[in-house]
């Protein structure tokens, strides 16, 4: 004990003496270092029964079985139990059914994998010194026979029934989810490229559907607007309204900022914009006056108004899509066309090739 210690030590509590705590600190260095060993290894029935051993081998095999089952009957159900429109039994029966597929799959697989490990491979445990620097070559000849040596205790390749069912159910259960998440994309039929915008269409507010026009804008106000026409009760309703969501705001004109080409997508100041984010799709429905500035209160994204409602903050990179519009004989407020680009998240807009 260094000469530290022991001054510490008395500090500490002068009522031992140095050779008790001497004793008493070797006492606990010794409990503290002690090995205690692997404990007894017990056998299984598995090591002892070529019986139990075969019946081992089937469950596993029938695991995987399983897991194949219910993969095939995943993919059956998507298509067996389509989801109709407005019938929200059909999308009980196919959440349930798709679901319970796809639980049997993994399951399958699971269970399967540590029913094998736990009955079939090796368990007896192990201990190895770290090795910092590479092994020679010895040493690493010797790491290839243990695999080797690994495979054939493990069964791997002896047992060819369950490698077979193990990579039946390893190619199946995937396929259900890509099934699934192929119908999210590509943009099937083009539909996020059109909206319910058409040329002639009116401007209606939301929700009351009463056409807007262009002398009932002032300076400053704001207008939540739709296509006219589109009724709730309609077939795809909200999807189409979620589509052609726009904001109406009238500035003054000296103000706006505009090129050649979209000269003349306003009108006397008036300018219309998709209400999609470009983000990540959450509407866009605060407006600041004085800046001129439409914020999207998720992330807050921050587009210039005035400017082609160009991004300038946040962590959207697309300006959002400007509605074109003029007014008709009546003085009503309508579009000239549909948008000219993809409403929403910029990743819509990216080809798939």
């Amino acid at each position: 004990m260094s000469e530290d210690s022991k001054d510490l030590v008395k500090q500490v509590d002068s009522r031992y003496s140095e050779h008790e705590y001497e004793t008493g600190l070797r006492v606990i260095h010794e409990d503290a270092v002690k090995d205690p060993g692997l404990e007894p290894h017990r056998v299984r029935m598995t090591d002892k029964s070529v019986k139990h051993e075969k019946n081992a081998v089937r469950q596993v095999t029938l695991l995987f079985v399983i897991s194949m089952l219910g993969s095939a009957f995943a993919l059956y159900s998507y298509f067996a139990f389509p989801i109709v429109i407005g019938d929200m039994n059909s999308v009980r029966m196919n959440t349930l059914f798709l679901g319970l597929g796809i639980t049997l799959g993994l399951f399958g697989i699971g269970v399967g994998a540590v029913h094998w490990a736990k009955t079939l491979m090796p368990d007896n445990e192990v201990t190895e010194e770290r090795h910092l620097t590479r092994g020679s070559d010895e040493k690493r000849a010797a790491a290839i026979e243990i695999i080797n040596l690994a495979n054939q205790e493990s069964g791997f390749s002896r047992r060819k029934l369950i490698r077979r069912t193990l990579y039946g159910a390893l190619a199946l259960f995937p396929l259900p989810g890509l099934i699934i998440f192929g119908d999210l994309g590509p943009n099937v039929n083009d539909k996020l490229r059109h909206t319910a915008w058409k040329p002639g269409t009116r401007l209606a507010r939301d929700p009351n559907g009463r056409p807007i026009k262009a002398s009932d804008v002032t300076v400053g106000s704001v207008y939540h607007v739709v296509p006219e026409g589109l009724m709730p009760g309609d077939h795809g309703y909200l999807e189409e309204k979620a589509k052609a969501a726009v904001l109406l705001v009238r500035v003054d004109p000296s103000e706006l900022i505009e090129t050649e080409e979209r000269a003349s997508w306003s009108y006397q100041g008036i300018v219309a914009y998709s209400k999609i984010c470009t983000h990540v799709g959450c509407p866009v429905a605060l407006y600041e006056q004085h800046t001129h500035h439409l914020l999207c209160p998720c992330h807050q994204s921050t587009f210039d108004l005035v400017d082609g409602c160009k991004v300038v903050f946040g962590p959207a990179t697309r300006a959002l899509p400007q509605l074109p519009i003029t007014v008709d004989a009546e003085g009503y407020l309508i579009a000239q066309s549909d948008f000219n680009e993809p409403v929403g998240p910029s990743f819509w807009d990216r080809s798939v090739k």
